[in-house]
């Protein structure tokens, strides 16, 4: 093979490539919904190096001296035999030393093989439409900081058979690839604590990470930061420990503390390096939640099953998650009126290839450095057989909760347990793992109880849930197959939860669609209203939200009593509490913003108080 190159010229970064894909995640029928990185067949990777086949990188040295985290570049191709199969990947790292690959059982069709998939690749055809007659195609990608170089390689054969048939002879890296970057905000465990969470290059060792913080327009102060990180090892089984395997980097939290409700604060990453001398991010700023049972207006976001999607084009995203980057440009532009978001499971789709998680922290940092961005945990972040999840499937690659519950902060009490409750202002949120056991008589069933019974509805009148599994309401196709319009065993526990403490709203994802119900308990409408409650809170109002990005799922023939609107398209919804008595409900198009359906409530807290069916207090006659 070493002839070989060298009579063709080829860089020997050639040897040390190499791609992958042992197994293919599913979560959709036909192919729709299969991680695009995991179409690439690498097990029949052959290197075809050709003399006249050449891929080429405009630009060397990406930026990031100022703070930039992306960069785009144009690629050109030559290819002497082009193709309709023709596709050109991206590796970062750019070098891989396939004598360093870990074991498994893959066969190869020859050696050096490839073991590490691309982070993202196009067809050439797609983006060039005369290249299957000229050879010649000029792509443009983005790329993001990723904490090492990249490099460019051309295949023909498909996806199926992939031959590399060039690679490029440049490395294309950022100009500090370690930097501080893509902040994630989350809720603290009191209500004046904000927590802020980024991923850098460098290690605790290197340096000592902190957050430099202050009020608007007065001296900053500087709270220190955890590190933490995750090997290969911590990963629960392939894709995720092979070839979806990439270096994550370290990911910080520091906790600010103390904060003045309602206040806008700025705040800028840091890294004191050995040397005494620092590293920076750019500058960001955040507004503090308000003290619980504040009369203020305060705005919710909320939806599931985002997942990201490349801005370039990259990954047939098309198939996958068409929805993500309108929902999240729709949030950018209206994110000076927006308090709070809850992406409630499925967060990345990234389904053990490790890359993905970056690409979605740049992809949301724009609202997630500036607002809280809470997340819960679905089953593409946490399900593996014997991994102690609640269902035995295989949905997170490999991941097994680790990214998630590395890469973002919720206030838990253990990270390997991902419920929680939060309070903003006049809400309190209690969020739901789906992925463990919520029955009754579980560690979780007890802690979704405490959190029902302890809130103060006369502080905070607006009660959620939220959980990504559907455990109340839905008239999705595969769920009125099984005859449960809903997660079997789901509500059967909880209902009687949520009618005695009178919870308004319960949330979930994981059906790619929005529907919601009529305020219900068994089975049963207790109010006809269809856009405006008020007075007693005689059942909770079902809503399902998770058509943020992945591709849509189909409704039921059926329509059931308790349904009151189903929309098959991409949505999120928001909630704007105006004081203690009025809470509008939205549900927006994730293409334009534009309100589709809607209701509101308004009561006093003696409507709260009253007694409903399974939902009084007890009294007695005694004097």
């Amino acid at each position: 093979m070493e002839s070989l190159v060298s009579s063709l010229r080829v860089p020997l970064v050639v040897l040390l490539l190499w791609l992958v894909c042992c197994v293919a995640v599913h979560v959709g029928g036909h192919g729709v919904g299969e991680q695009p990185l995991s179409k690439i067949a690498i097990h029949r990777a052959l290197f075809a190096l050709h003399v006249n086949a050449s891929i080429k990188a405009e630009t060397v040295l990406l930026a990031g001296c100022k703070g930039e985290d992306s960069q785009w570049i144009n690629v050109q191709v030559e290819s002497p035999g082009p193709s309709e199969d023709d596709w050109v990947a991206v590796f970062s790292p750019a070098k891989f030393n396939s004598s360093t690959c870990p074991p498994d059982d893959e066969p190869r069709e020859q050696a050096p093989y490839i073991c590490s998939a691309p982070i993202k690749y196009k067809f050439a055809k797609d983006f060039s439409a005369e290249y299957t007659k000229t050879g010649k195609a000029s792509l443009k990608f983005q790329l993001i900081n990723q904490r090492s170089d990249f490099s460019f390689a051309l295949f023909s054969g498909g996806l199926s058979n992939p031959k590399l048939l060039a690679v490029s002879n440049t490395i294309v890296a950022f100009a500090n690839p370690k930097a501080p970057l893509y902040p994630r905000l989350s809720q603290g465990k009191s209500w004046n604590e904000m927590t802020v969470t980024w991923t850098s290059g460098y290690s605790a060792t290197e340096a000592v990470p902190f957050v430099a913080w202050g009020l608007n327009g007065e001296p900053q102060s500087q709270s220190p930061a955890g590190t933490l990180t995750f090997s290969r090892n911590s990963m629960c089984a392939p894709p995720a420990q092979t070839v979806g395997w990439r270096d994550p980097g370290f990911i910080h939290t520091s906790f600010l503390k103390e904060l003045w409700p309602n206040s806008l604060y700025t705040y800028k990453l840091g890294h004191r390096l050995i040397n005494g001398s620092y590293i920076w991010s750019k500058s960001y700023y955040f507004k503090s939640s308000p003290y619980p049972g504040q009369d203020s207006l305060q705005r919710v976001v909320i939806f599931g099953d985002m997942g990201k999607a490349e801005r370039d084009g990259s990954n047939e995203y098309s198939n996958y998650q068409p929805g993500s980057l309108n929902t999240t440009d729709q949030l950018i532009k209206d994110l000076e009126n927006i308090d709070i978001v809850f992406h409630i499971g499925d967060i990345t789709y990234a389904n053990g290839y490790i890359s993905q998680w970056d690409q979605f922290t740049s992809q949301v940092e724009p609202i997630a450095s500036t607002v809280p961005y809470m997340i819960a945990s679905g089953n593409h972040e946490r399900d593996w057989p014997n991994t102690g999840s609640f269902y035995n499937k295989t949905d997170s690659g490999g991941e097994c909760g680790v990214l998630a519950s590395t890469m973002f902060y919720v206030p838990a009490e253990n990270r390997a347990k991902l419920w929680y409750s939060t309070d903003y202002g006049m809400f309190r949120f209690c969020i739901a793992d789906s992925e463990q056991d919520w029955r009754e008589g579980s560690e979780q069933y007890r802690f979704i109880k405490r959190c029902l019974a302890s809130v103060d509805r006369q502080k905070q009148p607006w009660l959620i849930f939220a959980a990504h599994r559907v455990l109340g309401y839905s008239s999705d196709y595969y769920y009125a197959l099984e005859g449960s319009f809903a997660e079997p065993m789901g509500r059967e526990s909880l209902q009687k939860l949520w009618q005695k403490y009178k919870v308004d709203i319960a949330f979930y994802g994981h059906v790619h669609n929005y529907e919601r119900t009529c305020p219900v308990y068994e089975n049963q409408c207790v109010n006809t209203e269809r856009s405006h409650y008020s007075g007693t809170v005689e059942g909770t109002i079902h809503v399902v939200v998770g058509g943020a990005g992945c591709h849509l799922s189909k409704f039921s023939q059926e329509t059931p009593k308790w349904s009151l609107y189903r929309d098959y398209d991409h949505g999120f919804v928001k909630l704007t509490a105006f004081n203690h008595s009025s809470l509008l409900f939205e549900y927006k198009k994730s293409r334009d913003g534009n309100v589709s359906d809607y209701f509101t409530i308004t009561r006093e807290y003696k409507d709260v108080l009253a007694c409903v069916h399974d939902g009084c207090e007890a009294t007695t006659s005694a004097s």
